[in-house]
This record gives structure tokens, C-alpha cells and sequence, in this order.
């Protein structure tokens, strides 16, 4: 009961849960899920959602197929103000093996496994807490960062992702988010360390 709990407590501080399944908005225009705020910086956009949630931003990366164009890899780094902390989605196609879980790698920098906590038709996905020290390793490591899977046939995969503007896309996106985000009160950014 008490991991019941947590996730549906996690799931509502994560602005993706506005986003359909293949990580785009929902709706573009006015409404719930709507974009309110967006930019690009380095590889990364930022984006607010019209939302009322203690995470209504996100910086966000996906990396695509280049023959198919479905995605591979998408990373979402969301800040809730109110509680100093991050939220990461990660979602990577299916057929991984569920056990072993994800790691990012850095040349800095190595994760422990972050665990799946659920799939979809679309994929499967990391959804947890990151600590600030994890996002100021990744914001000082660079230029290339991978999230490395390992298959149900047990082959290895190192999805690649970039870490080009990723301290400018977290400085944005902590900002926007204290002051849109709901719930409680703000507390000052976490600064993420510059290479």
C-alpha cells in the first residue's frame, strides 16, 4: 500500500503526465496540457504546462529513429520548488529487461540502476526523485551522456542523449517552474554546477 502511494504521489508531480504517450502535448492550443512556455537551449527545450502542480516545468530531450521516427529515448528533468527536488522521466522502448533497470553514464558520472516503473504500448519508463547532487554531476559532465539498457535477449544498449545546454535548460527551466508551480511554498532553485 505505502509504494501505491508514493507512485501516485510521484505521477502527480511529474509535468509529462500532461503529455500523450508519444512524449507531445497533448493539446497545443488552450486547456489543460497545453504549452504556455517554451524554448530551446542547446539540446534541450523547456517547456511549462497550463497545469496546476507543484512541477508545471519540464526540460526535455527525445531522440528518434532516424527511418521510422518513433522515439528511442526521451529525458524529462522536472524541478518541484516546494520540496528542493527533481523528478526524471526516462522512457526507452519496450523489450528491455525490467530487472536490471536503466543507468546514465557520464565521462563524470554513473548512476546507480534506476528501476522501471512501468510500460505502455509506447515504451517503458523511469519515473523517481533525482537528487540535486545527480543533476549537478550530469549539469558538469559533458557533452555526451547515455542511458544504458539491457534487452530481454540480454544485448546491451547505450542510448545516447546530449548534455549541450544542459546547465542553461536547468537554470530556465528551475526558474519558470518557481514561478508557476502550486502547492506549497517555494524554496530557492538548486543551482546546477557549471562545467
Amino acid at each position: 500500500m505505502r509504494m501505491i502511494l508514493a507512485a501516485l504521489a510521484l505521477a502527480a508531480l511529474l509535468p509529462t503526465a500532461a503529455l500523450a504517450q508519444d512524449g507531445q502535448p497533448t493539446n497545443q492550443g488552450t486547456g489543460a496540457g497545453a504549452v504556455t512556455d517554451s524554448k530551446q537551449i542547446g539540446d534541450w527545450s523547456v517547456r511549462c504546462f497550463a497545469i496546476q502542480n507543484e512541477s508545471p516545468c519540464d526540460m526535455y530531450q527525445e531522440l528518434q529513429d532516424q527511418n521510422s521516427h518513433q522515439r528511442v529515448l526521451s529525458v524529462s528533468i522536472a524541478y518541484v520548488p516546494s520540496r528542493d527536488q527533481h523528478v526524471v522521466q526516462i522512457a526507452v522502448p519496450l523489450g528491455v529487461a525490467l530487472a536490471k533497470g536503466a543507468v546514465i553514464k557520464t565521462d563524470a558520472y554513473g548512476s546507480p540502476p534506476l528501476p522501471f516503473r512501468r510500460c505502455d504500448q509506447a515504451g517503458c519508463y523511469v519515473e523517481m526523485l533525482l537528487n540535486n547532487d545527480q543533476v549537478a554531476d550530469l549539469a558538469k559532465s559533458g557533452p555526451q551522456a547515455t542511458v544504458n539498457i539491457i534487452a530481454d535477449d540480454s544485448k546491451p544498449y547505450a542510448l545516447r542523449f546530449s548534455l549541450n545546454g544542459f546547465s542553461g535548460a536547468h537554470d530556465a527551466m528551475a526558474a519558470l517552474a518557481k514561478q508557476k508551480a502550486t502547492g506549497g511554498a517555494a524554496a530557492p532553485a538548486a543551482p546546477a554546477k557549471k562545467k
